[in-house]
């Protein structure tokens, strides 16, 4: 009893490490990445007719839209969305975990931007003093 429990803890664990994965790595036929440095990382995505990718994460981004895309994506909970862009279209995309899938006849290709770093928060800036005149 104890070894099935702690196979099925195993199982759990690497069930959701599997589903944290960075979508260059488990699924490289769709994503590329373009450039990276310390604040984004730009990926650029093809996917054929009617191809589907795995689950996977990413950050925060904003997604540019090549071509025209049908695409449905598949969440961990909840229902899955269906999704139509033109080509042209910039889109904010929220950090979260899905799968895609092209429900198109056509491939698409989007670039997604992803960042890296966490907002900067807004400070309101003090106006500065006025300056003393001297006397005269």
């Amino acid at each position: 009893m104890q070894k099935l429990l702690v196979a099925a803890l195993f199982t759990i664990s690497l069930a959701t490490a599997v589903l944290a994965q960075d979508p260059v790595k488990v699924d490289p036929k769709h994503y590329k990445v373009e450039f990276e440095n310390a604040q984004v990382r730009v990926l650029r995505i093809n996917y054929g007719p009617h191809e589907k990718s795995i689950m996977h994460r990413h950050p925060n981004a904003v997604a540019i839209f090549v071509t025209d895309s049908s695409t449905t994506f598949t969440f961990p909970k909840g229902e899955p969305q269906q999704m139509t862009n033109k080509a042209g279209e910039t889109r904010w995309t929220p950090a979260g975990l899905h799968l895609p899938e092209n429900t198109g006849d056509q491939p698409f290709e989007v670039i997604l931007v992803e960042l890296k770093s966490k907002p900067v928060p807004k400070t309101v800036k003090k106006p500065a003093p006025p300056a003393a005149t001297p006397k005269q």
